[in-house]
């Protein structure tokens, strides 16, 4: 396999197991994942969950083994209003026990001083179980845009918190090559 991937939105109705099997049928090497599915309302899309299904975890992960591809990519960490990361310690440890090194979070909390603070606690969590954490930057998000984003690194100083440049929010937000 190669270090190609697929993002989990593209295939939402897909369970992890289907999802790893077309990933090596098409040559790639890695997905992201939630650890539940995101149906969006489509009326036929199964229902799974990674957290609350050992059997479909130990699917996976025989899956993953079988044809040579991992979860390069946690999904699933929003910060949001109302919510504290704090919460999500067994969340962590499920990735880890899935081979996840690498989690992915993004900012729906308008108010970026706690979005900071739940970044900082979910990078620190993280770290804890040695897995690195990245930052989306959606241009709607109050740390949206490769500036917003860089100077919330700096702010973090944290040493397992990257950004995670995502095409489309990238050129979405007018950020350029010349600015990366």
């Amino acid at each position: 396999m190669n270090n190609l991937g697929i993002e989990a939105l593209t295939v939402y109705c897909m369970s992890p197991v289907e999802f790893i099997h077309l990933a090596a049928d098409l040559g790639c090497g890695h997905i992201s994942t939630g650890l539940n599915s995101a149906n969006f309302g489509q009326p036929n899309a199964v229902e799974w969950s990674l957290r609350d299904d050992p059997a479909l975890r130990r699917a996976t992960l025989a899956a993953m083994a079988e044809r040579g591809v991992a979860i390069s990519l946690g999904e699933g960490f929003a910060i949001r209003p109302g919510l504290d990361v704090a919460d999500r310690q067994l969340d962590l440890e499920l990735f880890k026990a899935l081979g996840v090194n690498r989690i992915n979070t993004v900012v729906m909390d308008p108010d970026r001083s706690r979005a900071l603070d739940q970044i900082g606690t979910l990078a620190t969590m993280a770290n804890a179980v040695g897995i690195e954490t990245t930052l989306e930057l959606p241009p709607t998000s109050i740390i949206g845009g490769l500036a917003a984003g860089v100077a919330a690194l700096n702010e973090l100083r944290l040493p397992n918190l990257r950004l995670l440049i995502d095409t489309m929010h990238f050129v979405r937000s007018g950020s350029s090559i010349a600015d990366l």
